[in-house]
């Protein structure tokens, strides 16, 4: 969620200063409310997108992580994560800055009903007639003016010509529904109310309304309608989802972009930015992990992996500067080139290091099979989820409260499968030596397994098994 918002909040930066810094002073205002609106939604859309060849750019990890384990009160187990409750976890309230978000919103919410009730408070309390598909509502002791979809409020104290004239401008904006434009930009205030950038989006694409109406209404009567918004400049009903004629601080802009000369065509080109920001955010949203899978994706090893040669490369240098190979070099340089090799683990030049070959589990032809898991439709599922059952089964919660921690501790877990199906190699980093211990002691815990094969030779897996062990208070 976080890192979603974070995505979204970025892309509307980018967006709106493209729009400030090259679109923002022409006259194409009907493609400047477009490219307002578009962007805004798009912005909301494009962290969710993820074309493969995009992500495919990036080169795989070499070794694959495992979901991550909790350990703490949350919710029932869920697939492969393990949800337990700590003996030391006391039922009291628990913070989340979600409470902030739902808090914020519901304000937001209480706002937005306040305003649309002040609206329909002037709709039925004020005199009000219909022309064409149109409601006028008349403002009594009043010199405001605004529309609202197809409801147009003017003040009575307006002179004749003065109505005349600001009819035409509301009329445009009923036409082209400039209202369903405003009411999207209000609803993303209420489910984003701690986002500038919305209230940006908003600000900018009210100004552009005003100039769309300007542009058609001035065409009717030139003179008139400057001597209205250079008249004394009146107090409009500020609602952030209505289009108020008079509004002191767009009245000054309104009259530069009315002098301005139209904008040439070829200005046009300056969207086809669009086209190339998006590409780019696609190819960052493709490549970005938001959400932590509970299935391993499968990963096609390389004969050219960067990391296998870079060791290689570093063995020769050693070699080179003694002279002479060792017996462990000498295997050690076997298992590499083994690597790399077409068809190597069963080349029999290569048979004596066949047993020191290290796979990923992401590539991987036949996984090791957890105990339970031997008729399993997907092995590799059932591995995940039953290590992380394992973990969640036999740690010792009550190390939170025996050792005095708070919060969240998170624990990174090494170790190998090897080609007997046995762990070795366990290794443990946490905040407390107590935590790596426990930890290590969990995963040594775990049953024999059948061990994983590559080209029908059984083989290491390395893993990387992270743990985040939740105490509450």
């Amino acid at each position: 969620m976080v890192q979603y918002i974070i995505q979204t909040i970025a892309f509307q930066l980018f967006f709106l200063i493209v729009y400030d810094v090259f679109l923002q002073k022409e006259t194409f205002f009907n493609w400047n409310r477009g490219y307002l609106l578009l962007t805004a939604a798009l912005s909301f859309v494009l962290p969710f997108i993820k074309i493969e060849m995009f992500k495919n750019i990036v080169p795989q990890q070499y070794i694959i992580t495992l979901p991550e384990v909790v350990i703490g009160k949350q919710n029932p187990i869920l697939l492969d994560e393990v949800l337990i409750e700590g003996a030391n976890q006391a039922p009291s309230f628990s913070w989340s800055w979600m409470y902030l978000f739902y808090f914020g919103s519901a304000i937001a919410l209480v706002i937005f009903v306040y305003k649309l009730i002040n609206i329909f408070r002037l709709i039925y309390s004020n005199q009000k007639h219909q022309e064409s598909n149109l409601q006028i509502i008349n403002l009594d002791n009043s010199r405001d003016a605004f529309s609202f979809f197809n409801y147009i409020f003017i003040g009575k104290q307006l002179e004749n010509e003065e109505r005349e004239t600001i009819l035409k401008h509301e009329l445009v904006h009923v036409k082209q529904k400039h209202s369903f434009d405003m009411l999207f930009f209000e609803i993303l205030r209420i489910l984003f109310w701690f986002n500038p950038f919305i209230y940006m989006y908003q600000n900018r694409i009210s100004v552009i309304h005003e100039f769309i109406a300007d542009a058609e209404a001035v065409k009717h009567n030139k003179t008139q309608y400057y001597q209205n918004l250079l008249s004394q400049v009146f107090h409009a009903k500020q609602v952030s989802f209505i289009n108020p004629f008079f509004k002191e601080s767009l009245i000054k802009k309104r009259i530069v972009m009315l002098q301005k000369s139209k904008s040439k065509q070829v200005q046009l080109v300056r969207y086809a930015l669009l086209i190339p920001m998006v590409i780019g955010m696609l190819i960052y949203s493709s490549c970005s992990d938001t959400t932590q899978e509970s299935e391993v994706t499968n990963t096609s090893l390389s004969k050219n992996d960067s990391s296998i040669l870079e060791n290689i490369a570093t063995l020769k240098e050693a070699i080179s500067a003694k002279g002479e190979m060792t017996t462990e070099e000498e295997k050690a340089l076997k298992t590499l080139l083994m690597l790399v090799s077409e068809n190597g683990l069963n080349e029999p030049f290569f048979q004596d290091v066949v047993d020191r070959a290290e796979i990923p589990f992401g590539v991987i032809e036949n996984v090791p099979v957890f105990l339970g898991c031997e008729n399993a439709e997907d092995s590799r599922k059932c591995f995940v989820q039953s290590i992380s059952k394992h973990v969640g089964a036999n740690f010792n919660s009550k190390l939170g409260e025996d050792l005095g921690l708070k919060g969240i501790q998170k624990i990174s877990v090494f170790f190998k499968i090897d080609s007997n199906g046995n762990i070795t190699d366990a290794k443990a980093r946490a905040p407390h030596e107590q935590l790596e211990k426990e930890a290590i002691r969990v995963i040594k815990m775990l049953p024999r397994m059948t061990a994983g094969t590559q080209d029908g030779k059984a083989v290491t897996v390395p893993y990387y098994l992270p743990i985040k062990f939740e105490i509450k208070e």
